[in-house]
């Protein structure tokens, strides 16, 4: 955090620690205490949700396990708060990594419906184990005992206050850490996560069992807050809040995480109470006339666009005063406003005020003014000598009767560049996807460096040496250029959750030499200005460029190109060319897939043919370049 951040943080919490002082009355201390258990609740959803991009309907129960852990252990055993409170975390987890296993083979709707059915599961184990959680009846539990004391409200208040602080430290770290950035990578592009060594199924299983954690200790604190836990309160509308929560204070954000929390805990309150129903709407409708004039003399948005947010907000502050009674209109509110935040606000409150603003979002900090001091040494020399790198026989990948590729042999030498070509459809980008464990081959045998490739993920193969960029470009949109290349360097730590959270010595030395090193990589590509720029805001031609920075990252000794000069102006394939060349200088092989010629013709040492998935022709680019039949097939008939 820089350190107006830290500040208003340190403000914020020394407010929240003061309303119990400012106020003694136990209904707006517990409202307020609430408000805090669910944001730490949403830190964690948060991670499933904003950062790997899964939508996730089960934490009610996994809300309600961390409570039930908390009365079991409290009911039955009698155990000691500092001993309920970390087991109630660790079994929460435990079944997190079982709510995950869903997530490695579905996603989207099916993911929601997987989810909400092990909430309701959940709540039906607890309410029939009566043998263990009392059922219907219920668990009461007092306020605990914490180092010989006894809490009383605003004792437990404060102690509340703590564990929120402690997560939103352990949150923000870990998500601007490489966990949080593989985590991210996930949303942006599964496949290219797995291509750059961020096993897919590692981090979706890693993302949910940290979510769960958090949902177990905002389960115990609830516990121990609300004094009685029943099944009822674990039910799915508590999960369609949380989730509404997260998109209405807006993803990726703590702020939104709490701002979420505050409205799901105080707009029922609200809506029970004509007078301040009047008051907040008016304030509201004054709030977004205000914004609207901001954002369009800023030229964030345009009147059209913010026509229907003001009108709307003016009708329904109008709509207020015309109201006798609020009880039957209650529902009906309620849902209209969480659908126009829903609707109108895609990047949730927080999100629109950022962007009003023109403000950075959380994770960008400028880097592109560091100095890297030997630019070469970012690019690791590879191997040296003549012998085949990859050799490949036979290779055979059949899609029902069609045959991508068929029988193809395929050797690649040691520190050359390698041209594969053809017309469209020839099965050229089909060869880079066998080769990097996307498709694993019907039949043949692909071996780098003397080791079967086949079967193998394509987490495991990139990280054997083996990295690419794509024919569609593939970046994580969401993140920066420096990010992106971070990302590709996830395989230099060794630093684990534990590290991360306590900002140990050891995690703080391999992020900052990360840093050096994207920002090395970065300037190799000529991206350093750019470091700051989310990756989804750069030029087609920057971003080709950074994915090859990207994929330099990882080290390899074989860099797989396709069609890295597609779309590109004369200026930048000259630019390309010349950084391909590079590479090649470092000893790093490259397979090239282009359909510039004149780039095959001048940099490549080998070039092979495909047409129809077999292969026509393969040789040294003049002679390729001559023969008949790559004549007629990809550059065209001889004249008769």
């Amino acid at each position: 955090m820089n350190r107006k951040t830290v500040l208003a943080a340190l403000v914020g919490f020394i407010v929240l620690a003061l309303v119990p002082v400012f106020t003694h009355n136990p209904y707006y201390i517990h409202l307020v205490e609430t408000i805090m258990i669910y944001a730490v609740l949403l830190f964690g959803l948060d991670i499933v949700v904003g950062y790997t991009g899964q939508v996730s309907l089960g934490h009610a129960g996994l809300f309600g396990i961390g409570a039930y852990t908390a009365g079991v252990l409290f009911f039955k055993l009698g155990a000691p708060f500092l001993v309920i409170l970390p087991v109630s975390i660790a079994v929460t987890a435990l079944f997190g990594a079982v709510l995950a296993l869903p997530a490695l083979r579905v996603s989207g709707p099916y993911l929601a419906m997987v989810t909400l059915a092990f909430g309701t599961i959940i709540q039906i184990l607890i309410n029939e184990m009566s043998f263990l959680t009392e059922g219907p009846m219920g668990i009461k539990l007092t306020k605990p005992y914490l180092l010989g004391v006894k809490l009383d409200e605003q004792s437990f208040y404060w102690v509340v206050c703590a564990m929120l602080a402690l997560s939103l430290v352990v949150v923000h770290r870990v998500l601007r850490s490489q966990l949080g950035r593989a985590f991210e990578a996930l949303r942006g592009s599964p496949v290219a996560s797995d291509c750059m060594g961020v096993s897919v199924y590692k981090y979706k299983v890693y993302a949910f069992v940290i979510s769960a954690g958090f949902a177990g200790l905002a389960g115990c604190l609830y516990a121990y807050s609300e004094q009685y836990i029943s099944p009822n309160t674990y039910n799915n509308e508590l999960t369609v809040m949380f989730l509404l929560a997260i998109i209405m204070g807006g993803r990726k954000t703590r702020l939104g995480a709490l701002l979420g929390a505050t409205i799901i805990v105080l707009l029922p309150k609200l809506l029970d109470d004509l007078d301040m129903f009047r008051t907040v709407s008016t304030g509201l409708a004054v709030l977004m006339f205000v914004g609207a004039l901001l954002a369009v003399s800023r030229r964030v948005t345009s009147v059209k666009a913010m026509a229907v947010p003001v009108l709307g907000t003016a009708a329904l502050s109008a709509f207020s005063y015309q109201l006798e009674n609020i009880t039957d209109w209650r529902l009906s509110i309620f849902g209209l406003m969480i659908l126009f935040v829903v609707y109108y606000l895609q990047d949730g409150i927080v999100g629109f005020v950022r962007h009003l603003l023109s403000l950075r979002t959380q994770g960008e900090v400028t880097h592109a003014a560091a100095v890297v001091s030997d630019q070469a040494s970012v690019i690791r020399s590879a191997k040296t000598g003549q012998e085949n790198l990859l050799v490949g026989q036979q290779i055979l990948m059949q899609f029902g009767g069609l045959k991508a590729i068929n029988q193809v042999d395929l050797r690649i030498k040691r520190g050359t560049i390698h041209g594969l070509i053809g017309p469209n459809g020839s099965g050229k980008s089909t060869m880079m996807n066998v080769l990097t464990g996307i498709y694993v081959p019907t039949a043949g045998s692909i071996e780098f460096e003397g080791r079967s490739v086949v079967g193998r993920t394509s987490s495991d193969i990139a990280l054997s040496g083996i990295a690419r960029t794509f024919q569609n470009v593939q970046l994580f949109g969401e993140m920066t250029a420096l990010q992106n290349v971070l990302v590709g360097l996830h395989h230099t730590f060794d630093s684990h959750f534990v590290d991360v959270a306590l900002h140990t010595p050891r995690y703080q030395r391999e992020e900052a030499a990360a840093t050096q090193r994207a920002l090395g990589l970065l300037q190799f590509v000529g991206l350093a200005d750019l470091a700051d720029e989310q990756a989804r805001n750069l030029p087609y031609g920057k971003q080709r460029l950074l994915e090859i920075g990207r994929a330099l990252a990882l080290d390899p000794q074989l860099l797989l190109l396709d069609e890295p000069a597609a779309g590109l102006t004369a200026p930048d394939i000259k630019e390309l060319v010349a950084i391909i060349r590079k590479i090649r200088d470092h000893g790093i092989t490259v397979i090239l897939i282009e359909h510039h010629m004149d780039v095959v013709m001048s940099i490549c040492d080998t070039v092979s043919v495909l047409d129809f998935g077999q292969k026509i022709a393969e040789g040294k680019p003049a002679d390729v370049q001559a023969n008949e039949k790559v004549i007629e097939a990809y550059l065209g008939t001889t004249a008769a």
